[in-house]
């Protein structure tokens, strides 16, 4: 199989300037030109797009649960702050979810880990020893995302 002069040209505009790549590459796809497009790192970018995606999910979920610790933990700390970051967060990952529903299975598969870098986060944000934040969370993904649910002491 060729590859094509168009095709090429893409590549190298790839590696020079990405922003004018994905202008060129969409203007390609409109005009169904699929053999000048650079299939290579159009490929490269779509998974990175679900890695991202992922990567997002998770992200927000420490940062849900981490909050849901520090509101626990340390009661006589706890701040409007603390809940608005629950709320935003809580609201990206639903956000999220409706745009791609087949993240809430990961988002299964993934919150013990989650869980543990919530975890080790209080632990340096608070001052508190490890231990004091269990080592299996007590709030269920559910309830982490459950817009009314925040933990009693």
């Amino acid at each position: 199989m060729t590859v094509s002069q168009s095709e090429t040209q893409t590549s190298k505009l790839y590696d020079r300037d990405y922003y004018v790549w994905t202008k060129e590459t969409a203007k390609l796809l409109l005009q169904g030109r699929f053999a000048d497009l650079d299939a290579n790192n159009l490929l490269l970018e779509i998974e990175e797009m679900g890695k991202g995606e992922k990567k997002a999910v998770e992200s927000n979920l420490i940062v849900v649960l981490l909050h849901l610790l520090k509101y626990k933990y340390q009661p006589e700390k706890r701040s409007g702050s603390w809940e608005g970051s629950i709320r935003e967060h809580r609201r990206r990952l639903h956000r999220e979810l409706e745009d791609s529903p087949s993240l809430k299975p990961y988002l299964e598969t993934v919150f013990d880990k989650c869980y543990q870098s919530a975890r080790e986060q209080a632990q340096f944000e608070t001052k508190l020893h490890l231990e004091t934040f269990p080592m299996s969370s007590s709030f269920t993904l559910e309830e982490s995302l459950n817009a009314d649910f925040l933990p009693e002491q």
